[in-house]
């Protein structure tokens, strides 16, 4: 068991991941291509996946044990920006770190020459490392992504609910069951039993889509603390594939506008599209909502308003996901891209901090 011990500055400086992190993602799912479980989830992907990888699997596997420890500057905190981003502070990362960490792997006396030259810093090793990781990212995760940010963005407003209706300790008690929130101790469920004393550093939640059964942490307890762990997959979940174009949805029969729709060109357009009820609904979702709420918001029955929300989730512009005895409906990054006509999404950015990016306060 892992017991993550939190202060009262540390509640404070609680924080959740605003997007999924391109190298957890990366090195997780690793993990998931060489086991034969959760066929449901992966299974799809992982035949695909393969199809796609050209040697790099083998290159990786001796750095990126199939079980236990594998080394924390894998995933440096700028992955929350992006792919390119974690490459970039991979690069960067110290010969005395390399050393440290490639040391620690439990084959370390038996580990190919070029992981080797890697623990002494050579820059061709480190360059190697970067290019398989890339290329395993582009083949194993992009195209993905969207379907990844979806349910990350859906983990978020469950959380997000949680910490509304009861502040930090809410949220906290509302992570998965493999979490116990005991104040002020967070348990969880983990291989080794460790003890991770925040110390007024604060913790970075990390929900994660290729994370299986149990959450992981990194190794060196002096690092930015961060707890990654798995978000829920409902029994029925559509298995991850490569996203499809979506189908125009079916228009309803006509009902009178909901005043509340906005009158602006796009959502005009977006009414034109999917009927004046469809569109009212898509935009009712907004940041998240039950069944219920939707249709208070959109002004039907709850029997409509969870057909249309059953109709746009299959079109693959709403995502929902169960909670107790009520759903959440959440936005997928295509659904919020037609609510904006097609417009690019803003970027959150920090103007009290030069670190990149990658959390939100939980307590704002």
């Amino acid at each position: 068991m892992l017991r993550v011990h939190f202060g009262e500055l540390d509640l404070a400086r609680l924080r959740m991941a605003i997007r999924p992190d391109a190298l957890w993602e990366t090195v997780l799912s690793f993990h998931r291509l060489r086991e034969h479980r959760a066929v449901t989830v992966y299974g799809e992907w992982r035949s695909l996946a393969r199809n796609r990888l050209n040697g790099e699997a083998r290159l990786l596997a001796p750095l990126i044990p199939s079980r236990g420890y594998f080394p924390d500057f894998l995933t440096p905190a700028e992955g929350g920006m992006g792919c390119d981003s974690g490459m970039e502070a991979l690069r960067a990362t110290s010969q005395t770190r390399l050393h440290t960490e490639i040391s620690r792997l439990p084959a370390a006396a038996r580990l190919p020459g070029w992981i080797r030259d890697l623990g002494q810093g050579e820059r061709r090793s480190l360059d190697r490392l970067t290019a398989a990781l890339t290329c395993y990212h582009h083949a194993a995760i992009a195209p993905y992504w969207p379907r990844l940010q979806a349910r990350i963005e859906a983990d978020r407003a469950v959380r997000g609910r949680a910490l509304l209706d009861g502040g930090a300790d809410g949220l906290l008690a509302s992570l998965p069951p493999t979490m116990r929130w005991r104040p002020p101790v967070l348990e969880v469920d983990y291989p080794v039993d460790r003890d991770l004393e925040l110390g007024g550093r604060g913790l970075l939640l990390q929900p994660s889509f290729f994370c299986r059964r149990t959450p992981v942490t990194l190794f060196d307890p002096d690092l930015r603390p961060v707890l990654v762990y798995p978000v829920e997959h409902a029994p029925g979940d559509v298995p991850l594939s490569p996203p499809a174009r979506p189908t125009t949805a079916p228009r309803p029969r006509p009902a009178p506008a909901p005043a509340h729709v906005p009158g602006s060109g796009a959502a005009q357009s977006l009414s034109k599209l999917v009927g004046q009820t469809r569109s009212a609904v898509l935009q009712g979702v907004g940041g998240g909502c039950t069944t219920s709420e939707l249709a208070r918001r959109v002004g039907v029955s709850i029997a409509s308003a969870s057909q249309h929300a059953t109709v746009l989730r299959d079109a693959g512009l709403v995502l929902t996901l169960r909670r107790g005895s009520a759903v959440l409906h959440t936005l997928t990054p295509l659904g919020a891209a037609l609510l904006r006509g097609g417009a690019p999404a803003q970027s959150p950015q920090s103007p009290q901090s030069s670190m990149p990016e990658r959390s939100t306060p939980a307590t704002m």
